[in-house]
């Protein structure tokens, strides 16, 4: 009769670790001891001061522990190392918004409302932090490229109380340009802001890693006034470092967090 493992069953002590495949040993693998005999699938891993160690069951329900040494087990006749399974990475159960996340989800019809922001940047961040929220709800973000025309905008759109628009303005504080251009939007429309020049300045600065927002004089460009006094160098690489050092809504200022809020409630009532 054939040995169908060779001369010498533990022949790896001449070989190298590194040339043994190493296999996880998973729950239900089924691997054989080439020494005893012993066929069963791993049902664990066991850590002793002595090393790690495979429990197998085999078809009997008996149970037994052998040492993961180097090529130490057969699996469909090759000699391969067990290895500890590597941890299993659980699934986020919030979004990033701080929400329930809804496994599985499937993007909603959208709505007919609508929420309106500023610029390109303030729709890239709030889809970075509310994204899965606001495809549970089926409502669509847009840019509008400044609130200078905000008043046709909205006569265009035509809300109703099954079209409900809302619109996040940037640096909306009392006596400001923007102040006086979302007055008198009517019932369907809800305007909400941050005090922020710029939505950049809604990301905390240790977020982004410096100690707070330079001042940047009326009149100068901010973006660019912002880039110059902390080396960023293209305001366009600059929104690339912002957003990329968001993950949650903890990376966001309070002011942005409730005023988002607010509008995704309004939309959805």
């Amino acid at each position: 009769m054939a040995d169908r493992y060779g001369r010498d069953v533990l022949s790896a002590g001449r070989r190298t670790a590194r040339e043994w495949r190493k296999v996880e040993a998973a729950d239900g693998l089924v691997v054989e001891d080439p020494v005893s005999g012993f066929c069963g699938a791993v049902v664990g891993v066991t850590r002793t001061p002595d090393g790690e160690f495979a429990q197998l069951e085999d078809r009997h329900g008996k149970l037994r522990l052998f040492k993961m040494r180097p090529g130490a087990f057969l699996l469909e006749g090759e000699h391969v190392t067990l290895v500890k399974p590597a941890p299993k990475k659980e699934a986020p159960t919030r979004s990033a918004s701080g929400s329930r996340r809804v496994e599985g989800l499937r993007a909603r019809t959208a709505r007919a409302g609508r929420i309106w922001v500023e610029g390109i940047h303030d729709a890239a961040l709030v889809e970075k932090i509310w994204g899965h929220d606001l495809r549970v709800e089926g409502v669509v973000v847009e840019p509008l490229g400044g609130i200078d025309e905000l008043g046709a905008k909205i006569a265009e759109f035509g809300p109703s109380d099954d079209a409900r628009l809302g619109v996040l303005v940037d640096h909306l504080v009392s006596g400001t340009k923007e102040s006086r251009l979302v007055q008198n939007v009517g019932p369907h429309v809800l305007v909400t802001g941050h005090p922020f020049v710029d939505i950049w300045q809604a990301v905390k600065p240790e977020v982004v890693g410096i100690p707070a927002w330079p001042d940047v004089p009326m009149g100068e460009d901010w973006k660019t006034g912002i880039c110059a006094r902390i080396g960023w160098g293209d305001p366009r690489d600059a929104w690339a470092h912002i957003l990329s050092s968001v993950s949650s809504f903890r990376d966001i200022e309070p002011e942005l967090l409730g005023a988002v809020e607010r509008l995704v409630d309004f939309v959805t009532e």
